[in-house]
């Protein structure tokens, strides 16, 4: 054991070794894998891949897991009991309704779902930050998903620490000072900064980047992950409370003529060494970013699309249609959350821009459909409410069935399976895709 937690160490050490050092552009634009990857090993090529029937399943602010009443148990056998139910409960009803692949939200901030040697426990778990819950949850769903034939994607928000500022999370935070790992929030604090009245790393400090890269590494070499996913947090920041990262820029912003353009170079850094790093460890575990639907808006740049939203380029400093170019992600789910009626950012638009990206490429292309709409009142979009949402759910299905480059739907988000107002849409998911 005490050799291959050493080798463990050494794998991680290389991978992030591998991960930091500086690599010019591929020169082609479609590139199979980035720098110093591996190839895939033999019979596990993305030839004959069965479509991607995805879901996301999110555990920030115990949105779709553990249950909330599960937290309050003061016997952890118990808690843990009703947890581990409530995940195959779960695991069960997706499968009746096709899904194959679960992705599973095991970093929602600065903590984690499995016992790691960098982050503290998540307080989902048992309510308080850094306590063991008594059994490790990625080992249990992936377990538990791939008896069912399922595969699990571990889904991490790289850069966000908390999901709030109030004094209560600070003292929370600085009571791990004792804590082996402490929080990221007392050992870093020079790496926090506050947007969109959270507690975020800056994502222009390099050390916090290979921070986020050591924490991918350690999942990717523990655990049988499928995939590894990325949300579409990256800046996340708003009017009324945006990222100061002035000084930042100062010390590392040389040689760049706008912020804005350094920012996309920061994003991309990540990118691109955890890219490297999953496949030097492991190169059948896929690499994959949910980002907003709109890259850019062609008003803006004439490569974009006929949309008027707001953009992944402009607004998350995310340059998402560079890396699917350059071959640094295995696939991409951008999130088109719209209808076909939507003008500002119709639903067929998007998904036949994306469809368009990726041809020329090695990128799988899934689409992120809103789950969360089907059933809900929506004055600019009443689409989602006629005949319970089956109808536009239906046409963006057949779209995705059909549009060549499109590999497959993953749903937002898991527990909106479970609402009253989906249950049609529910029945319609199941008669189409359920075994």
């Amino acid at each position: 054991m005490t050799r291959q937690i050493k080798r463990l160490g050494m794998l991680v050490a290389c991978a992030l070794l591998l991960a930091s050092c500086s690599s010019t552009p591929p020169k082609s634009l479609v590139t199979p894998l980035p720098p110093v990857a591996k190839r895939p090993l033999p019979n596990e090529n993305d030839h004959n891949q069965q479509p991607m029937r995805g879901v996301w399943l999110a555990t920030v602010s115990r949105l779709d897991w553990p249950p909330i009443a599960s937290v309050n148990v003061s016997d952890p056998r118990v808690r843990n009991a009703q947890q581990q139910k409530a995940l195959t409960d779960k695991l069960d009803k997706l499968k009746s309704l096709g899904i194959n692949t679960v992705f599973f939200q095991v970093k929602p901030d600065g903590t984690a779902l499995w016992p790691s040697k960098i982050l503290p426990w998540s307080d989902t778990l048992t309510g308080k930050v850094g306590v063991d819950p008594g059994y490790d949850p990625l080992l249990f769903m992936l377990d538990e998903a791939h008896k069912r034939g399922m595969k699990v994607h571990a889904w991490f928000n790289p850069y966000r620490v908390t999901t709030n500022t109030k004094p209560s999370t600070v003292a929370e935070l600085n009571r791990t000072v004792s804590y082996n790992p402490a929080s990221v929030f007392v050992l870093h604090r020079d790496w926090i900064r506050t947007a969109s009245d959270r507690f975020v790393l800056d994502p222009g400090i390099p050390e916090a980047r290979d921070w986020i890269t050591s924490i991918v590494a350690e999942v990717v070499a523990r655990y049988p992950v499928d995939g590894v996913q990325f949300d579409d947090y990256f800046y996340a920041e708003t009017s009324a409370s945006a990222l100061n990262d002035n000084q930042t820029f100062q010390k590392y912003g040389g040689g760049f003529s706008s912020k804005a353009d350094w920012r996309r170079h920061n994003t991309q850094q990540l990118i691109e060494q955890v890219s490297r790093t999953i496949k030097q460890l492991n190169p059948n575990v896929e690499f994959g970013v949910s980002p907003a639907g709109v890259w850019r808006n062609r008003s803006h740049d004439p490569l974009g699309s006929e949309t008027s939203g707001a953009a992944a380029y402009d607004e998350a400093f995310a340059d998402t249609r560079l890396w699917v170019q350059k071959g640094l992600l295995d696939y991409i789910a951008p999130q088109v959350y719209w209808p076909f009626s939507r003008k500002a950012a119709r639903y067929d638009v998007l998904a036949k821009w994306w469809a368009e990206v990726v041809k020329p490429t090695n990128t799988r292309l899934y689409i992120g459909v809103a789950l969360y709409k089907v059933g809900e009142h929506s004055k600019n979009e009443p689409d989602w409410t006629v005949n319970g949402g089956v109808p536009e759910l239906k046409k963006q299905l057949d779209l995705n069935e059909s549009v060549p480059h499109i590999d497959g739907t993953i749903l937002f988000r898991e527990d909106y399976l479970n609402q009253p107002q989906a249950q049609e849409a529910v029945s319609y998911i199941k008669s189409r895709w359920g075994t």
